[in-house]
């Protein structure tokens, strides 16, 4: 099917709802996916990154303060863009209105690819997973995060979720979503497909992590123990080899 995740995004009022909620209080996004990618991503001072699915860039801004060299975000949303441009003006960072999976990517260019909540868009994780192994010098890292399989397992083909219960979990491809007013569609896939597609591509998978909620990252109790229920978010961070390995 042709469909870009960054297509939601495009629709006026599905922006301004989404770009709203991320500034909610205890947010899913703040309190149990940015924790686990900053442990994973690790210092970054003195790196290029190249940040895929990018959205406003408000983390790329994050990093150049942190000290990355020079960042790069490819967005395919035009609201997105012009919120990323924003974000990044005064600073040594750039985005580029493009499809990750269509891209034309630079061979051994940065030092960290970074993706947060963007590839369960992409049908063809084979093909992603290859153009980031060749854009990353060797040695270089990918770090990704992506909503949890137990998520997505849930959302079935009317776009309805009726419960919490795993379901149809080995049979992957698009599922429907109905969120915040719209209609969005993600691929569900398993964990082992995730971990095998890396290999596949040439990686060394050095962490897999679930979105285990931290009871400091939060200031309510009842918000704290909701989070214990079920994991949201899956990541994985994998090395590309060095000429020696």
């Amino acid at each position: 099917m042709r469909y870009r995740g960054s297509d939601f995004y495009d629709r006026d009022e599905n922006f301004a709802r989404y770009m709203e909620r991320r500034q909610s209080e205890e947010n899913a996004n703040d309190t149990l996916e940015k924790p686990v990618f900053e442990e994973l991503l690790g210092s970054v001072a003195g790196l290029r990154i190249l940040d895929a699915g990018c959205g406003d860039a408000g983390y790329g801004r994050e990093l150049l303060e942190l000290g990355c060299t020079a960042y790069l975000g490819l967005e395919g949303s035009g609201n997105m863009v012009m919120a990323a441009q924003k974000s990044l003006e005064g600073v040594n960072g750039n985005v580029v209105r493009a499809w990750m999976e269509e891209w034309e990517y630079p061979h051994e260019a940065f030092d960290r690819v970074i993706s947060r909540l963007a590839i369960h868009y992409v049908e063809d994780l084979d093909r992603l997973l290859h153009d980031f192994y060749q854009s990353l010098k060797p040695g270089g890292k990918l770090v990704f995060s992506v909503e949890h399989p137990v998520i997505t397992s849930t959302l079935q083909p009317s776009g309805q979720r009726t419960s919490w219960v795993v379901d149809n979990y080995f049979t992957e491809g698009y599922r429907e979503q109905q969120w915040m007013g719209g209609t969005v569609y993600k691929y569900h896939r398993s964990i082992e497909t995730y971990f095998l597609a890396l290999q596949k591509a040439g990686f060394v998978v050095e962490h897999v992590r679930e979105s285990k909620p931290v009871r400091s990252n939060f200031r309510q109790e009842e918000t704290y123990q909701r989070r214990l229920r079920i994991p949201l978010f899956l990541f994985f961070s994998a090395r590309k080899r060095k000429d020696e390995d």
